[in-house]
């Protein structure tokens, strides 16, 4: 199923997207497309210069959805595609509420061969940063290169990521958007209220009661589900190093200055994967919303590195 831009007030935003990124050209042709990744589920996604095959495609992180890619895509101007992550978006949900990278990475890799017919730069953001490790190692004919931002398999959920994932599940209704603004900003989730206004109206729903609740399933599962930290091993992600080992495509980490990675975890990215480059750009953990241009400024060498590689032959 396709829905063009003109057709759905949820594009609604993408002329004060492309004014925040400087961007002077037409607004691209966007369409929201989907994939049957299992009999029961579907994968949403947006397509930017449809129906171009996407170069690009982007992977958000737990909580956000495909449209927090809205501004870095204005930015690159190059056919992309945005997926919402199983249980987040217009995706549908997992009946077993279990969204670990891994039981996630087998529907990126099925919506990328419907979706996405030729080799792409696979950038992934937290959660979609370790799925996008997986997808990588797994299926490397679909991807000619991997971006990971703000995330390595070291981090600990709750050393590193608490304040993330008490922001997504610990308050489940509210009174308005300005309040949830309110909650980000305190969280450290951004500082820009125009850009988390935007972002908390895409991603969130009016219930019966007239409070606000957020659209992805994880504010809306009991407290302990599969995967939950509390359940599991305190670096539940360690093993994807061993796939990321097995990589064959470059690799860029993107770090965010006041992020998730420390100089620690920097290093111990750099002594696992001596190959990979790391740039650090200035802002909070979630780049692409709070930093669009200077994340769209390291992203798009690769974009012109992979193509030419691509052009030039096998790798």
């Amino acid at each position: 199923m396709t829905t063009t831009a003109a057709q759905d007030p949820e594009f609604r935003f993408l002329p004060g997207d492309a004014a925040r990124v400087g961007r002077t050209s037409a607004l691209p042709t966007v369409a929201r497309v989907s994939a049957r990744v299992s009999e029961e589920r579907t994968l949403s996604a947006l397509s930017f210069d449809a129906p171009s095959p996407p170069e690009l495609v982007a992977l958000h992180g737990a909580g956000l959805n495909a449209h927090s890619f809205d501004p870095l895509f204005l930015a690159l101007g190059v056919p992309a595609l945005a997926l919402d992550l199983p249980g987040h978006g217009r995706s549908d949900w997992r009946a077993d509420g279990d969204y670990r990278p891994d039981h996630l990475a087998g529907d990126v890799e099925a919506a990328l061969e419907q979706l996405a017919p030729a080799p792409v730069v696979l950038l992934g953001h937290s959660l979609g940063g370790l799925t996008a490790a997986l997808v990588a190692a797994a299926r490397p004919e679909l991807v000619r290169a991997l971006v990971i931002v703000d995330i390595t398999p070291e981090v600990s959920p709750q050393r590193d990521a608490g304040s993330i994932t008490e922001f997504i599940r610990g308050q489940r209704d509210f009174g308005s958007v300005e309040e949830i603004v309110d909650r980000a900003i305190a969280f450290g989730i951004g500082s820009d209220r125009t850009a988390l206004t935007r972002g908390v109206t895409l991603n969130t729903r009016t219930r019966a009661d007239g409070r606000l609740e957020w659209t992805h399933h994880l504010a809306h599962l009991p407290e302990l589900m599969p995967g939950d930290p509390a359940l599991e091993d305190p670096q539940p992600y360690a093993p994807i190093w061993a796939s990321l080992q097995t990589v064959n495509v470059p690799i860029l980490l993107v770090r965010a200055s006041h992020g998730l990675i420390s100089p620690a975890l920097e290093a111990e990215w750099q002594e696992q994967l001596p190959d990979a480059r790391v740039t650090t750009v200035s802002g909070p953990h979630n780049l692409h919303e709070a930093a669009p241009t200077e994340l769209a400024a390291v992203v798009a060498p690769v974009l012109r590195e992979s193509a030419a590689a691509a052009q030039s032959g096998p790798r």
